[in-house]
């Protein structure tokens, strides 16, 4: 049994934070879920860093500039194209899990992020053009993006909210996807086949806190600085993990039970941003911390290297849940302000996201003039 079957057997699901031509054409990504990944995340960053690495789009690009289309549905056919492929390999797994695992996530298009509208009518585009049951459309879980996700999943559209840093945005988001449930059994419509996870970002919100810590160890006497560094890197994952106390609550209660003898799956935590940004941290410090049932880590390459020679995972989310309060607590008393730097996060979160999709159609933009004088 290798560490990603470990994992699985402690009740989390590893899936790979990354895509590729490269990937899908080499026969990597076979190997990986061979080797017991059970899912894939993509994200405006990722296709923007796998365009720019590679010449293999060369010549969908060469196709899409006889058609005369605009950079943005440039951007759109290419990871439409890559999605569907890597939903055609996870495919099995989705099969034999009965719907349970297996989806590749593809993301709308973070301008719309603020406008609900379009981001309803992005989402069932994409879900049309990709035309894969194990498909997942991440929406932003900005407050236009949730209205947008209750709608969504109300259409039988599988959906992945991402972006999402704080308990209360968390909550919402859960609410969002059990409304479009009821308001599905309303409607008539079955809830048993629509899936939907909630992605929340970790260690970037250890970036931002440590930051501040370090400012003020360098200053600090010494039995303050050694107050101060026994709380660097803790607060993504005290933040996670009292998030995950929150999907216990929600759906593990009476009031998900009723849905669930519909049919109806819980929307799993899903972890993201787990690469580790501290070089004193282990690389799989947000491997271990995270682990619990009913919950998904997406892990980026590096990480997931590192976490192949892991022998020995260990489940300490829930171990770990009493002291996660103390942390946020600890860190509020030091004067840091924990829900403001949640809540700006999420604006950034789209903000980068945004850019990484400007750069992106820039770039297949100065691609296409190149090929076109070759």
């Amino acid at each position: 049994m290798n560490t990603v079957e470990r994992i699985a057997a402690l009740g989390q699901r590893i899936w790979y934070d990354n895509i590729s031509r490269d990937l899908l054409g080499s026969g990597r990504l076979k190997a990986l879920v061979a080797a017991g990944v059970r899912g894939v995340t993509t994200n405006p960053t990722i296709f923007e860093k796998a365009v720019r690495d590679s010449s293999q789009y060369d010549d969908d690009l060469r196709r899409l500039r006889e058609a005369g289309t605009d950079p943005g549905t440039w951007v759109r056919a290419l990871m439409v194209a890559d999605v569907r492929q890597a939903a055609d390999i996870l495919r099995p797994v989705y099969d034999r899990s009965l719907g349970e695992d297996g989806y590749v996530s593809i993301e709308v298009d973070p301008h719309k992020a603020y406008d609900t509208d379009a981001t309803i009518a992005e989402a069932a585009l994409l879900w049309r053009e990709v035309a894969r049951p194990n498909v997942m459309i991440k929406i932003p879980g900005t407050p236009p993006g949730l209205a947008a996700v209750r709608q969504t999943v109300r259409a039988g559209i599988n959906v992945n909210v991402t972006l999402l840093f704080s308990p209360s945005r968390y909550d919402e988001a859960a609410n969002a996807y059990l409304a479009a449930l009821d308001d599905r059994l309303k409607d008539g419509q079955t809830i048993d086949r629509v899936a939907s996870v909630a992605s929340v970002f970790v260690s970037r919100v250890d970036t931002e806190v440590d930051a501040l810590l370090k400012a003020r160890i360098q200053t600090a006497p010494t039995a303050e600085a050694k107050r101060l560094q026994g709380l660097m890197g803790r607060a993504g994952s005290a933040n996670a993990q009292r998030i995950y106390q929150r999907y216990k609550d929600i759906f593990r209660s009476k009031g998900f039970a009723r849905l669930r003898a519909r049919g109806a799956r819980p929307q799993w935590p899903l972890w993201a941003s787990t690469s580790t940004k501290d070089p004193a941290l282990s690389p799989v410090w947000y491997i271990d911390r995270l682990i619990a049932p009913d919950t998904i880590n997406t892990v980026p390459p590096v990480t997931f290297d590192a976490l192949t020679t892991h022998g020995r995972p260990r489940a300490l989310l829930e171990a770990e849940l009493p002291q996660a309060q103390g942390i946020l607590d600890s860190l509020r008393r030091e004067g840091i302000d924990i829900g403001g730097i949640l809540d700006q996060l999420a604006v950034r979160g789209v903000e980068a996201f945004t850019a990484s999709f400007e750069s992106l159609a820039q770039q297949l933009a100065a691609k296409q003039a190149a090929l076109a004088q070759a």
